[in-house]
Formats: C-alpha cells, sequence, structure tokens
C-alpha cells in the first residue's frame, strides 16, 4: 500500500512536471516565426488565442521600413462558402495590404479558428438557416479578432491606441460585432461588404432569414460608439444593396457611427472587390478620406 501511494505520488509529480514543461514550450512558441521576408517584413506570427486553450493562431505580419512605433491594422478574412475550403483558407489581401504598409501601418492578417492552418472548432456558425443567430456568430468572430489586436498592441513597433480594424464579408460582419464593444485600443473601422448567411445553397442574392441579420445589426448599434465607414457595391451576390442599405440603417437607427458607402458594380461579383488587385482604386479615395478624419 506505501509502494503504491509513493508510485502514485510520483506519477502526479512527473505528470505536474510535463504540463509545466509543454505549457512553457507552448508559450515560448507564440511571437514571430522566422525572419522578416522581403521589402514588406513578411513573417508569420503565432498569437496566442486565450478562449481555446491558447491555441496558437497563425497571422501574417507585414511592416514598413524601420523600428518606429507604426499604427497597427487588423485585416479580417471572409468564410468560404463551402466547409471543405476553410482548412485550406490563406488570409492574404495583397494589394491592401501593401497599400496600408505604404500608408504608414503594420499590418497583421490573422487566421481565425476552424481556418486554415489555425485549426480548431469553427465557433462562427450562424445555427439554421431558418433560425440563424448572427449576432453571436459575429461576436465568436470578434474574439479572435480581439486577441490580435491585444497580442500585436504589445509589440514595440505597434503604437497603442491607433489601431485599424477592417474586415470583409464574415471578416466585415466581425469587425461590425467588434464595434459593439467599443475596444478602447481601436479608433476606427472599416466594414467592406459584411454580413453572414449570403449565397445560400449557392445561389446568388438569396439569404438565410436576412431579416435577422438587419435586426442584429441594429443590437450591435446599440452599444457601438466608434467611427465605422461600410463598403459595399452595386453587384455584391451575397448581400445586395436593398440588405447592406437596410443593414446600416439599423446600426445606425439604434445609435451605432456608421458611414455608409454604394459603390458602381464590380465585375462579375463586387463581394470580391476588398481582396481584387483592381478594386483599390475603387476604395483607396474613400477609405484615405476617412482614416484623414480619424486622425490617421
Amino acid at each position: 500500500m506505501i509502494w503504491f501511494r509513493n508510485s502514485l505520488r510520483l506519477m502526479l509529480a512527473a505528470l505536474f512536471f510535463w504540463f509545466v514543461a509543454f505549457a512553457a514550450t507552448a508559450a515560448d512558441s507564440f511571437g514571430p516565426q522566422g525572419s522578416p521576408a522581403g521589402d514588406l517584413r513578411e513573417q508569420l506570427w503565432l498569437i496566442p488565442l486565450p478562449h481555446d486553450g491558447d491555441r496558437a493562431m497563425h497571422t501574417t505580419v507585414l511592416r514598413p521600413p524601420g523600428e518606429d512605433k507604426r499604427p497597427l491594422v487588423v485585416i479580417n478574412h471572409g468564410s468560404p462558402a463551402k466547409a471543405e475550403d476553410r482548412p485550406n483558407l490563406r488570409s492574404v489581401f495583397k494589394t491592401a495590404s501593401e497599400w496600408f504598409v505604404k500608408r504608414g501601418f503594420v499590418v497583421a492578417l490573422p487566421l481565425r479558428r476552424g481556418y486554415g492552418k489555425t485549426g480548431g472548432s469553427w465557433d462562427e456558425t450562424n445555427g439554421r438557416c431558418d433560425n440563424p443567430d448572427y449576432r453571436r456568430a459575429g461576436l465568436e468572430t470578434a474574439k479572435d479578432i480581439r486577441a490580435a489586436i491585444a497580442y500585436m498592441t504589445k509589440q514595440a513597433f505597434v503604437q497603442p491606441g491607433r489601431v485599424l480594424v477592417v474586415g470583409q464579408s464574415a471578416g466585415g460582419w466581425g469587425t461590425v460585432a467588434l464595434s459593439s464593444l467599443n475596444p478602447p485600443e481601436v479608433a476606427a473601422m472599416v466594414n467592406f461588404a459584411g454580413g453572414r448567411g449570403g449565397y445560400k445553397n449557392g445561389q446568388p442574392n438569396s439569404n438565410c432569414t436576412p431579416d435577422r441579420l438587419v435586426e442584429a445589426a441594429g443590437q450591435y448599434g446599440r452599444t457601438a460608439r466608434m467611427p465605422t465607414l461600410w463598403v459595399f457595391t452595386e453587384n455584391d451576390l451575397f448581400f445586395n444593396p436593398g440588405l447592406s442599405r437596410k443593414m446600416a440603417e439599423a446600426y445606425t437607427a439604434a445609435g451605432g457611427k456608421a458611414e455608409y458607402n454604394l459603390l458602381p458594380p464590380f465585375g462579375k461579383d463586387g463581394h470580391s472587390m476588398f481582396g481584387s488587385s483592381d478594386g483599390l482604386s475603387r476604395w483607396r479615395d474613400l477609405v484615405d478620406k476617412f482614416l484623414a478624419a480619424n486622425g490617421y
């Protein structure tokens, strides 16, 4: 019996020290990986997600030359229409990222839970198409965006309190959701074609219970108090002009600050404008004006 108790103590001690060593190794693995590459100093960073057991969120970071403190922009990707495409997703936005770097921003492009190499469970689901919970889905996205902000604003080359959040599609919806939390580090946000539940059953201009999307936008607006820029196109096949305008109106009617802009048609589907190299000329001046008005 004494032998058993001693063996049990030794086993528990070994497990404890193994856990401590594992945790230390995991913590040490966060941050920059390898060396910066190219003129944009592109580098992979691993960012901890405290709400998911400190899972490492794979994040591409781009930086201007020099070591001066720069404002941070966190650019957030959308969600593929097909579930099988989520594990292969890469968050790039090459042209937009280059533009922000040249404008003096540190750019962070996080891959959220359930996407790409970050992996893990996909918690951004809306639920059933006939009974979606868009508010909860957006707030799940916002958790990961906020984790990226919290980690990157601790870096010596980032200006605290000067963060810009930009998102496209589901990332835009997560950006709007984050605005309802008024994170103190963030000065402004830009929503490109944000929403959820579009392209139902692979059909353009078909949405899962769109009234719920408008309702959720209004719920976000009740507490949101920071400036946001909303950018949509006339031929967005996920969120048509009538729906995007209703979302913005619900948000502002509830108290949110949204500058809504509907741009002319872009290509075959304006939903892809932000991610296209040809789209930059359409939105650049609009965003420039918005940034200047908000102290960037």
